[in-house]
């Protein structure tokens, strides 16, 4: 199956074009019955099958040498039928290759010397009773076929341009949706780290100078926090520069790293009650993180103090994150300036083809909520 739906290499098309060439050439030097063929036409005939073996190297040096290859063997009176077909077969590669007013151009001359010839070769011949076309059916059926090689061949060019478009398309895509990606794991791992880092600071600044052991406490949640990121940002740039791999083999962050997230929110003021269920795809575990990350920390610098619950379960194939806090802090809703979190969030809910929804409670609180299928 593979090898039928790879295409084939240039060379091999050339083989293929080069054999094609011969079996033309041998069918139309085999000797009718009751007719013999002089040595000057099956040299002719030989030699107008020259430029159907070499089309896919010189495409239009082939065509216009297919036309004037055509002539000698119609003014031989050799065979009416061969020079259209390798005609057909040069110009269809002439389609293929050159711009389209180039073709056309070559089109409109072989047609014209194509027809003249026709014309010629068989207003110059015996005449036939035996039903043979009339001289300008030939002609039309000659130009029909010529047509639909060019049209062929022009069809193929432009199915290849719009493909090689596509394909800057996706390209191009693919690295805004990279860059996107890198905005987003930035802005998650320095948004939590310095909300859980401000939030530490200014409760070491309120209480070091009555509870200095509380400050102290505070002071080592910072370095804790500042080392861990560092760590973090560490693994990203790693995987940047060496996509698929992070310094001294170090995981992402993805479901195992919640309950540490949560405790860190607990020492910021946010108690979260966190619930995991169901088996979540590896792949799918550092969206789910970042997901369940930025909820928090938009509770940690909004609401705090507050009581959160998170939670990630999987049922009937159904992904789905709920992150609902009591506090009375106001967030940014998507669309908002100012706000990426949130917009963050939807966007990893999207990338996997899911939905988002964040907003106010009734009364108070905020929730966050996410889900889509996993395969």
């Amino acid at each position: 199956m593979n090898l039928l739906a790879r295409r084939p290499s240039h060379r091999l098309l050339i083989l293929a074009d080069t054999v094609v060439a011969v079996l033309l050439a041998l069918a139309s030097t085999m000797n009718p019955p009751g007719l013999e063929v002089s040595t000057a036409s099956a040299l002719s005939c030989w030699l107008l099958v020259i430029p159907a073996a070499v089309r896919r190297i010189w495409p239009e040096s082939a065509y216009y040498g297919a036309l004037l290859a055509g002539l000698l063997v119609l003014a031989l009176q050799v065979n009416r039928l061969m020079p259209v077909i390798v005609t057909a077969l040069t110009v269809y590669l002439v389609a293929c290759t050159r711009p389209i007013r180039r073709s056309a151009i070559a089109l409109v001359a072989g047609l014209l010397v194509t027809g003249g010839a026709l014309l010629a070769s068989a207003m110059g011949a015996a005449p036939r009773t035996d039903g043979w076309p009339d001289p300008v059916f030939i002609v039309g059926m000659a130009w029909l076929v010529l047509a639909a090689s060019w049209s062929l061949g022009t069809t193929a060019r432009t199915r290849r341009e719009f493909a090689a478009r596509e394909a800057g398309r996706q390209a191009e895509k693919a690295v805004i949706d990279e860059r996107l990606r890198i905005v987003r794991e930035l802005h998650d791992v320095v948004a939590h780290s310095l909300s859980m880092i401000t939030v530490k600071a200014g409760v070491a600044a309120k209480v070091m100078d009555k509870h200095p052991e509380e400050g102290r406490e505070a002071l080592r949640a910072i370095e804790e926090i500042g080392r861990n990121s560092l760590v973090e940002m560490r693994q990203f740039l790693g995987a940047l520069r060496a996509p698929g791999s992070t310094p001294d083999n170090a995981p992402l962050p993805g479901l195992a790293d919640l309950p540490s997230l949560a405790h860190r929110a607990a020492e910021a003021g946010v108690r979260v009650d966190l619930s995991v269920s169901g088996a979540v795809p590896e792949s799918m575990e550092l969206s789910v993180y970042r997901i369940v990350q930025e909820a928090i920390t938009n509770v940690v610098r909004h609401a705090a103090p507050a009581h959160c619950r998170a939670s990630v379960s999987v049922v009937d194939g159904i992904l789905s994150i709920s992150v609902v806090d009591d506090g009375p802090g106001r967030r940014r809703l998507p669309g908002e300036a100012g706000g990426h979190g949130l917009t963050g969030m939807r966007e990893r809910a999207t990338l996997h083809g899911g939905t988002f929804e964040a907003g106010p409670l009734p009364g108070s609180g905020f929730g966050v909520y996410a889900s889509w299928e996993i395969s």
